[in-house]
């Protein structure tokens, strides 16, 4: 089954219904999203419109921190996730969206980056009262 992204379904301005004038193309075809997780490093690169290539993380166990007051990125092991404000669901299952917060070695931090979309994981040093 597949995600489809075209405006055939929907209504006119009027109330009215849109009749459907031709069948569905490739380019309004979309995908489900990518829930990234904890564990040995996966990806999938899917092409993308235009001959372009993206780059999916189906699971990550290393996150490039940055200390915003050092200005110093070090790559580290991510230890746990700790809340997912995007889900609640993601937040039982350890889902790794924007926005999450995530446990490293060198403390809590903010993922800043879709690693479902951007194919990594960047993350911000964030204080304990954040998280």
């Amino acid at each position: 089954m597949s995600v489809w992204h075209g405006a055939l379904r929907k209504k006119k301005p009027s109330g009215g219904r849109k009749r459907a004038y031709r069948k569905k193309r490739k380019f309004e075809k979309g995908s489900f999203a990518v829930e990234t997780t904890l564990g040995e490093t996966k990806r999938k690169v899917v092409k993308g419109r235009g001959n372009t290539r993206k780059s999916k993380i189906l699971s990550e166990k290393y996150a490039c921190v940055t200390d915003v007051k050092s200005g110093k990125t070090e790559k580290v092991e991510i230890v746990r996730v700790v809340k997912n404000p995007a889900n609640i669901d993601y937040d039982r299952r350890g889902v790794i969206t924007k926005g999450a917060i995530i446990e490293t070695s060198l403390g809590p931090a903010r993922v800043t980056s879709r690693p479902g979309q951007d194919g990594v994981i960047n993350a911000i040093l964030v204080g304990k009262e954040e998280s």
